[in-house]
């Protein structure tokens, strides 16, 4: 592929990104009248429209005149049948959009999937699943399948290889490409019933960090809520990890301590940073010994309760911001050599993990 290509490629991920993180409010009729033609084509008249400010509104809001149809709850969203037509429906498109490529420019299409669909599927992980088990409560996210539906990632690579190569498809395919296209650039989740479709509006704020060298991003803010809806929902992320609000706000070594979740507390103790954590937490040092795997650099030893102890290290490679950062690991509290702890993190012996020229 030519580097214009590729150039063409960033440019399409980049705007395909902004779609996926987008804090413009929606464009309602754009996504109604495309959501509309979706319900035309699998046999179905156009529904009414309601619209809620945040996936957690959507969750729990059930629409005027919906009546008592327990088989169109939420908790039953893998079950409603709108949603599995509509699937069927985009399934049948890219299989045959697949085919056409084939025949047309394969090698595009890899480039288009590596280049596109990848970074913006790792991103939509990474931000727009977060915020939907966060409305959810408790994983799995119900209806997932549906969930999967509305990432970017797969229009955006037809989308990409059509506006890269020109006409690749047919104008039915197009006509076609363009509802999902549109819906996907017009609105945030949508969920499709029988009679109303619920549409969520876009976050009002979304805070991101770079995940990636080819444009991935994920969800982070050190200072308060990664993303936040016009309605008062928020979600808290600490480098792609949805943390309780306190873990930004306000980490306690206290709070610390009682949290059961391992990764919560990770994160909590980064946010305070490990050497502070280690001195507000009293951690007593057991020893110090110079880093095998990392000239320049010691590895030190602490004990805590609970018959475990922290491993004190600092990062074989460097940051974005020019500096090497340090980092806790827990180990079992039968370690007293820092260098024996240091190994059995990567599975090696004292002695297998002094022989390393470099880790990372």
């Amino acid at each position: 592929m030519s580097a214009l290509v590729q150039r063409e490629a960033a440019d399409i991920r980049e705007d395909w990104l902004g779609v996926a993180l987008s804090t413009l409010p929606a464009d309602r009729p754009a996504a109604e009248a495309a959501i509309s033609g979706l319900y035309r084509l699998i046999g179905y008249a156009p529904p009414r429209f309601h619209w809620v400010p945040s996936p957690l509104a959507a969750v729990e809001t059930v629409p005027p005149g919906l009546g008592p149809r327990p088989a169109e709850t939420v908790e039953r969203l893998a079950e409603w049948p709108v949603p599995k037509l509509l699937a069927a429906l985009r399934t049948a498109l890219f299989a045959e959009l697949d085919t056409q490529l084939r025949r047309y420019s394969g090698a595009l299409a890899q480039m288009m999937h590596r280049e596109v669909r990848l970074p913006l599927w790792r991103t939509s992980v990474g931000s727009l699943f977060i915020a939907l088990r966060a409305a959810h409560g408790t994983p799995p996210v119900a209806g997932t399948g549906w969930y999967t539906m509305q990432c970017v990632s797969q229009v955006a690579l037809y989308d990409g290889v059509r506006r890269a190569a020109g006409a690749a498809f047919t104008p039915d395919q197009d006509r076609r490409l363009d509802l999902w296209t549109t819906a996907a650039r017009s609105c945030g989740l949508w969920w499709p019933r029988e009679d109303v479709c619920v549409i969520s509006e876009r976050p009002v704020a979304v805070h991101t960090e770079v995940a990636g060298e080819d444009g991935e991003v994920r969800l982070h803010n050190e200072d308060g809520p990664a993303v936040r809806y016009s309605d008062g929902w928020d979600v808290h992320v600490w480098h792609g990890t949805r943390v309780p609000a306190w873990v930004i706000t306000d980490p306690d070594v206290r709070r610390i301590e009682r949290e059961g979740n391992v990764e919560v507390r990770r994160c909590a103790i980064e946010r305070i940073g490990w050497p502070s954590y280690i001195e507000r937490a009293g951690l007593v040092l057991l020893a110090t010994a110079p880093d095998p795997g990392n000239p320049g650099s010691h590895l030190r030893l602490y004990d805590m309760r609970k018959e475990t102890r922290v491993l004190l290290a600092v990062n074989g490679s460097v940051e974005r911001d020019g500096r090497r950062r340090q980092y806790g690991l827990t180990v079992p509290g039968r370690f007293h050599d820092p260098v024996a702890a240091a190994g059995w993190t990567y599975g090696l012996s004292a002695e297998q993990y002094s022989q390393l020229l470099r880790r990372t």
